[in-house]
């Protein structure tokens, strides 16, 4: 009966997906897409060709007939150069015997990517592929599939069509799953094509942000609502667990949220009528919650009962810490309160303890560059500083020269407050002012115990300079962090702190001056097009020469999550103090300095390496104009 057969597809063919073919037999179809007209659940009836077409838009395999049939998705793969003659013959060897589908098979064996299977499969059933990384999803729209559901059927909801939904699927010729959709939506669907790797990341990204602190706060404040009281201590849970608390739910959550976005700092601010939380992510605060006001007293409250802070003082700052374990990976956590008009606010400085040296060639660091900056950090004694402002970079760039050095014949000390990376062979000491352990103490004791090497976390004041130039006169290699704006400002900041000139002219080796800017994003980068004040910037950069290159900006993808960025770089500068330099240091002349100093940087400034980043497409003009101030 293939002239006007039933076509039922409730049962998927034990073949199918095997050769990616289609066929025909007498089946029934229960609607999806083919009818838009029928109602939900009539059966309808085709022809022939028509059947042949529904069964290879279903997606059924190869089965012989007649003299109508559709190309094998193996088959169609060879046709599209993705695939071999061999690789495919390999392909049917190892479903023959394993019984495997032929599209995981091409994927496991690296003969294909799911990319491309999952577009020829598209191709195939004459339906669209779908680009979760680039589809802008509507988060209401999603959450008609529950995260279960989701992961259950390997499907997310895309479209709202009005009489059907459009749904992207990893596996679209499975019918019963379908039905499935179906049944839960309420409304007749259409498919598309997904991948699975995807489809992983868009409900990591939709649902762990939309559901799981959606109920965490609706929980809260459904338990909280009738309590005159918002901090209620005997009632406070004291470990972070996703099952003991809602608003552990909700620091679970959030602190998971940041760790996926890879954000460095988490901020809390209760505002008159919400709270706001927002995640700093590649330098840039981002808006992530804002909900009732109800419930920032008692998370401040959690977070203070975890870092050990007064809990009862709400009218002075506090700092404190605290270590959370979550997915396998241990946060340190700094925490610093403080007192606003409409309630106290919170930052969290995020730390992760298993997160490895990063190689200085890969912040960024040019070749040469990195040659000259090794050279100068093996000497046998002197002082190298890396300088910026907050958040640059600094003690990333300094751990990666003591991975450079660190071998079992150099005894290396670190004092740092806190300490950012855990290195195996290297004596890490924590500041803790509380018990007068603060940098001078620990700096003299250093000197006691034979080091090679010293890290000190930071000069902040006159003695904890006048211990590291002792040090380094004494024989030793100090490294150390200045807040500056430049290379050329840290010795006169030196100076400036009481640190007499001779003293910096014998001992200061080297300053690298340092950024952070961030990468457009490589998924959506397109050429920019530049702003009146850009293009009078770059004219004043280049002295109204032409400009060579093309700059990039990232027009927002769900990859980097619509910022036009994803990931920094590093752009760095390094002063080396010369025989010219040290004389103008000795001699107090911060001018003369000045000008030679400039003379050596010459065209190897920050704004020289930004620019070159930028005209390779690797970073946006804006990002080069907002972290590095252009001279006349």
């Amino acid at each position: 009966m293939l002239g006007m057969g039933l076509i039922s597809l409730h049962k998927q063919h034990p073949h199918q997906d095997h050769h990616g073919g289609c066929g025909a037999a007498q089946h029934q179809h229960r609607h999806h897409n083919l009818d838009q007209g029928k109602a939900f659940g009539q059966t309808v009836r085709l022809t022939h060709e028509a059947q042949c077409t529904a069964i290879c838009k279903i997606g059924l395999d190869y089965f012989p007939m007649d003299n109508l049939t559709c190309p094998t998705l193996g088959e169609l793969l060879k046709t599209q150069g993705v695939i071999s003659e061999e690789q495919l013959n390999q392909a049917l060897a190892e479903q023959k015997s394993s019984g495997r589908k032929i599209s995981q098979i091409l994927i496991d064996s690296n003969f294909a990517s799911e990319e491309q299977v999952a577009k020829a499969l598209a191709t195939q059933q004459g339906i669209s592929y779908v680009d979760l990384n680039k589809f802008e999803s509507d988060p209401t729209l999603v959450l008609g599939l529950s995260e279960l559901q989701s992961r259950q059927f390997r499907a997310m909801v895309l479209e709202d069509r009005g009489e059907t939904y459009l749904v992207g699927m990893v596996d679209p010729s499975n019918v019963s799953v379908q039905d499935s959709i179906a049944r839960v939506l309420k409304r007749p669907i259409e498919v598309a094509v997904i991948t699975q790797e995807h489809l992983a990341n868009a409900i990591e990204r939709l649902y762990s942000k939309q559901v799981e602190i959606g109920e965490a706060i609706q929980q809260f404040q459904s338990d909280t609502e009738n309590v005159v009281n918002a901090i209620d201590l005997s009632q406070v849970v004291t470990k972070i667990d996703g099952e003991e608390a809602p608003v552990a739910k909700l620091l679970y959550s959030m602190f998971r949220e940041a760790l996926r976005l890879r954000a460095s700092d988490i901020h809390i601010e209760p505002q008159a009528k919400k709270l706001r939380i927002r995640y700093r992510i590649d330098g840039v605060l981002h808006t992530h919650i804002e909900t009732d006001l109800a419930i920032a007293s008692t998370l401040v409250v959690k977070l203070k009962l975890l870092a050990g802070l007064d809990i009862s003082e709400k009218r002075l700052p506090q700092d404190g810490r605290l270590s959370i374990q979550l997915d396998s990976r241990t946060l340190d956590v700094r925490m610093s309160t403080m007192p606003t008009q409409h309630g106290e606010s919170v930052v969290l400085r995020l730390l992760i303890q298993s997160q490895s040296m990063r190689d200085l060639a890969a912040l960024g660091m040019p070749a040469e560059m990195l040659e000259r900056f090794y050279q100068i950090i093996t000497a046998p004694n002197g002082i190298v500083l890396a300088a910026g402002p907050t958040g640059c970079g600094k003690t990333t760039t300094l751990y990666g020269a003591l991975s450079r050095i660190n071998h079992p014949d150099v005894k290396i000390l670190t004092c740092e407050d806190p300490i950012e990376y855990r290195v195996a062979g290297i004596n890490q000491v924590q500041v803790n002012e509380k018990v007068g352990l603060t940098f001078p103490r620990v700096l003299r004791s250093f000197l006691r115990q034979d080091p090679d090497v010293l890290l000190v976390g930071e000069i902040r004041d006159k003695e904890t300079a006048e211990i590291a130039v002792r040090a380094a006169m004494t024989g030793h290699m100090v490294l150390s962090t200045l807040h500056t704006n430049d290379a050329i400002s840290a010795p006169l900041r030196l100076i400036d702190m009481g640190v007499p000139p001779y003293l910096i002219a014998a001992t200061l080796r080297a300053v690298l001056s340092q950024r952070l800017v961030r990468l457009v994003c490589p998924h959506c980068a397109v050429p920019a097009t530049l702003t009146a004040d850009q293009e009078e910037w770059l004219r004043r950069f280049f002295h109204d020469k032409p400009q060579p290159g093309k700059f990039m900006v990232g027009k927002g993808c769900a990859h980097c999550e619509n910022t036009g960025y994803y990931g920094r770089i590093g752009i760095f500068e390094l002063l080396e103090i010369n025989r010219e330099l040290a004389k103008a240091l000795q001699h107090g002349a911060p001018e003369e300095f000045e000008t030679l100093a400039r003379e050596q940087l010459g065209a190897q400034s920050l704004l020289h390496h930004g620019m070159a980043l930028a005209l390779e497409g690797k970073t946006s003009i804006s990002e080069i104009m907002k972290n590095v101030f252009l001279l006349e």
